[in-house]
């Protein structure tokens, strides 16, 4: 299925959820927060919240610097 992905489009499989986005894009998940279709998804919902065809996700990093 296609998602938008930080408004690229992404094709992933029917059972994604948004843990395994954040395990293809990054090696930590602290950090990072996430939001699907304009909702904040808290890390605790990451393992069982599945993705939807057309589902628009933005994963947002914190950086650090000066």
């Amino acid at each position: 299925m296609n998602i938008i992905l930080n408004g690229s489009n992404e094709e992933v499989s029917d059972d994604t959820h948004l843990s395994d986005i954040v395990l293809k894009l990054s090696n930590s998940s602290t950090g990072i927060a996430i939001a699907v279709d304009n909702e904040v998804v808290p890390q605790s919902l990451w393992l069982s919240t599945t993705l939807h065809a057309g589902a628009q996700v933005e994963i947002l990093a914190a950086v650090q610097g000066g």
